[in-house]
């Protein structure tokens, strides 16, 4: 129930020690702004690394053929390892636990030209499955298939910007020849990516069409495989055992020897980054919750200062027949009022900083977008109102045990 009077009381008293007041809120109000803004910047930090990983599936192993440092079966060390397409079609047809999985043969940048239109563009020779491993989105046409790599169909999927480089005045690709280093290709699909212009200016090529074409032979530079979704590392450290202990046996080197084939484990990587930022948030969270306790213990002690300054006034209440809970809720509501106000300016100007940071701070690939969610204000609430409560509870029970006679005594 609303107590005019005893609101009324509160807002004197705050009135009359105001410098004292505003001090006590500032603590808890910079104790909720740092927390705010540091939980912000993580948030920021976290999106610029979960973007590095948007155009890649997180639950993929790559495998990059490399050069032997020990000797083996009487093979000397600094061979160097060549995949071919038997290991891609192991690790497509036998490797169990391998879901999707492409081969890639190397062609690097290359001359692509339609009509008068000619510029140098990245070119991947991959099997059709790439487009699961990569995060390819086709907007226009298809992506290469399976009838293209059987047949070697000379056919290409290409990326938005390559689209727009080459076909000029919106003119629709699908079903034009272009030109790749004097070879003529016919465009199937169009593409985005979302990891940047760097992927949309990509060409897809089938990789049996490449090294036919291209001199190839059988020639696979590197191959990569999705392993099922929720995998543990273990899992995945699992599966790279298999693939090195195979390739071992096939090319003829030791199974320990780590520098004969690499891998890029995105799963291993992807879950360091998550208990990074866990470990970074539970940090965060700390420190923010300690200064909010400085804040805490400060108003608590301007509180027994303030329950001490009123000892007589609190006794001839008690005198008049007011109740020990009359007595504690005065102290407590002015307690939970300066913490809930100063914590709710320290989360605005918090949430302020952040949103501006957010609106012009330049884009970086390490850091982007950081904010502050719904469920973390509700949480910063909580917070506010459980801290005042706390700050008044120890002087508004000293002030309810004060006794009458002894508080009319007091000088």
């Amino acid at each position: 129930m609303f107590d005019r009077d005893k609101w009324q009381e509160i807002f004197h008293t705050i009135s009359k020690n105001k410098l004292r007041t505003f001090l006590t809120g500032f603590s808890v109000a910079w104790g909720i702004f740092m927390l705010i803004v540091l939980l912000g910047s993580g948030t920021g930090l976290q999106n610029g690394v979960k973007d590095q990983f948007k155009d890649t599936a997180t639950n993929s192993i790559w495998v990059f053929s490399g050069q032997t440092s020990e000797p083996y079966k009487g093979l000397q060390p600094g061979r160097f390892i060549r995949f071919t397409n038997a290991d891609y079609d192991w690790v497509n047809n036998k490797l169990e636990g391998a879901e999707e999985s492409s081969g890639r043969y190397y062609l690097g940048s290359s001359t692509v030209s339609y009509q008068d239109e000619t510029s140098n563009f990245q070119i991947r020779t991959v099997h059709p499955d790439h487009q699961y491993i990569e995060k390819t989105v086709t907007i226009k046409g298809r992506f290469l298939n399976d009838i293209d790599q059987k047949e070697k169909r000379k056919v290409a999927s290409i990326g938005t910007l390559v689209r727009d480089a080459l076909f000029k005045n919106g003119k629709d690709p699908i079903g034009e020849y272009i030109k790749i280093n004097g070879v003529p290709f016919k465009v199937v699909g169009v593409f985005e990516d979302e990891g940047g212009e760097n992927e949309l200016e990509i060409l897809y090529l089938p990789i049996s069409t490449a090294q036919m074409v291209f001199n190839g032979a059988d020639r696979v530079n590197m191959f990569m495989f999705n392993i099922p979704e929720g995998s543990s590392v273990e899992d995945s450290y699992l599966m790279e055992e298999q693939v090195r202990r195979k390739m071992a046996e096939i090319h003829n080197f030791s199974p320990d020897d780590e520098r004969a084939i690499r891998f890029w484990n995105n799963v291993e990587s992807f879950l360091q980054f998550q208990n990074l930022f866990m470990g970074i948030d539970a940090f965060i969270w700390l420190i923010g919750i300690m200064t909010i306790i400085a804040g805490i213990v400060g108003i608590s002690n301007i509180m027994m200062i303030v329950v001490k300054e009123r000892t007589k006034e609190i006794g001839i209440r008690k005198a008049l027949g007011a109740t020990p809970w009359s007595i504690v809720s005065l102290v407590m509501m002015e307690s939970i009022l300066i913490t809930s106000f100063s914590g709710y300016i320290g989360m605005v100007l918090g949430v302020g900083i952040v949103e501006l940071a957010n609106k012009f701070m330049p884009p970086s690939e390490f850091f982007m977008n950081p904010e502050v969610d719904f469920q973390v204000a509700i949480t910063a609430t909580i917070i506010l109102i459980v801290a005042g409560t706390l700050a008044g509870l120890i002087p508004a029970r000293k002030a309810a045990s004060i006794r009458p006679i002894e508080a009319l005594r007091d000088e």
